[in-house]
């Protein structure tokens, strides 16, 4: 019996395929897959590796990213801000110092959401911010 992980990789898949207008023959001709073994998967019947993940998100021009989030390889993760991309590509921070101001950057952006949060609600129901 197929986890639900693996058929839902495979509807993915027939999504993806779909939307791009192309046959399980041109996909599995195009990722260089056996049209058998990927027609398996996508009736959920097969879990692929990330290899042949990669090989049918080649086939289907998209990221072998997102295959790997949906068949959960992956965690899903936001994309990264302008700053936190800076702090990570920054050649003169150890690793140490970068996780902590990743950390710090987090944490501001938390507290003003949430301030944020509180302001909107304080509006919805017409009162007065604390003071």
């Amino acid at each position: 019996m197929a986890s639900p992980k693996v058929g839902s990789i495979g509807e993915y898949i027939r999504e993806q395929r779909t939307r791009a207008k192309i046959s399980l023959r041109q996909l599995a001709d195009v990722s260089g897959i056996s049209n058998p073994y990927l027609s398996q998967i996508e009736r959920g019947l097969r879990k692929p590796s990330a290899e042949i993940l990669q090989q049918i998100a080649k086939g289907l021009r998209i990221s072998a990213e997102a295959l790997y989030v949906q068949a959960g390889i992956l965690e899903h993760r936001d994309a990264d801000t302008d700053v936190q991309t800076a702090i990570r590509a920054d050649l003169l921070l150890t690793e140490r110092q970068k996780q902590v101001l990743l950390d710090v950057y987090e944490s501001f952006r938390k507290e003003n959401e949430a301030a944020a949060a509180t302001s909107e609600r304080h509006r919805d129901t017409g009162k007065d911010e604390v003071e």
